[in-house]
């Protein structure tokens, strides 16, 4: 009996670790996505108005459709928020930074094929094809691209990470915040996890994919 008894106390003792452990992870996913948000606040903008001219804005993809069909409400007020900023005159040119590691998928081309339907003149939009994440995004457009400091086109919470990744680089970025579409909580979500990853790479001195210039396949 007093064996059994030991063993249910080394399992309790177990899970009790196990708890403390999983609260331990969720507060420091909490606290890196509070600090992303804290650190970079004073570089958000949601009113074009208040917003400084830059040359360049930077618009990161994201795909155009969540399923046939059915369009990405985070592309379509992307795209919205890009044409806002060249036809207000903040910014001179745009910058679309996707992925396109294969022929099959594409989102600088469809971005720019969508702002062009959308008025904005080719001379006015530039392609990044090797944007595979929004890390690789961001140091492109200073180290590859060389542009001189720049606005931020993307939903606010993903802005911030972006942002944050700018200021621990050194490089000068703002944000202009595209619409939110409603409802959609579980990509916030994922955000957090993404800005602890985000962070994780920072420290480790991660390198984008490529510093190359890459053609569309």
């Amino acid at each position: 009996m007093p064996f059994f008894h030991q063993i249910k106390q080394f399992g309790i003792k177990i899970l009790k670790v196990i708890v403390i452990l999983h609260l331990i992870g969720i507060a420091t996913l909490l606290i890196v996505d509070s600090i992303t948000s804290y650190a970079v606040r004073d570089k958000v903008y949601s009113e074009i108005n208040d917003l400084p001219h830059r040359d360049y804005a930077v618009v990161l993809g994201t795909a155009k459709f969540y399923s046939k069909n059915v369009i990405n409400e985070y592309y379509k007020y992307r795209l919205e928020a890009a044409k806002q900023l060249v036809k207000s005159e903040k910014v001179n040119k745009l910058l679309v930074s996707g992925d396109n590691k294969t022929p099959y998928y594409n989102e600088p081309k469809t971005m720019t094929n969508d702002l062009l339907k959308m008025g904005i003149p080719q001379l006015q939009i530039k392609q990044d094809y090797a944007g595979y994440t929004t890390f690789d995004s961001i140091i492109r457009a200073t180290e590859v691209y060389k542009l001189p400091p720049f606005t931020i086109v993307s939903q606010k919470f993903h802005c911030e990470r972006a942002l944050f990744i700018a200021k621990f680089k050194n490089i000068d970025a703002i944000c202009y915040a595209a619409k939110y579409p409603e409802g959609a909580y579980q990509v916030r979500l994922r955000e957090i996890l993404a800005r602890t990853a985000m962070l994780f790479n920072l420290l480790i001195g991660k390198m984008p994919e490529t510093l190359e210039d890459i053609p569309s396949k």
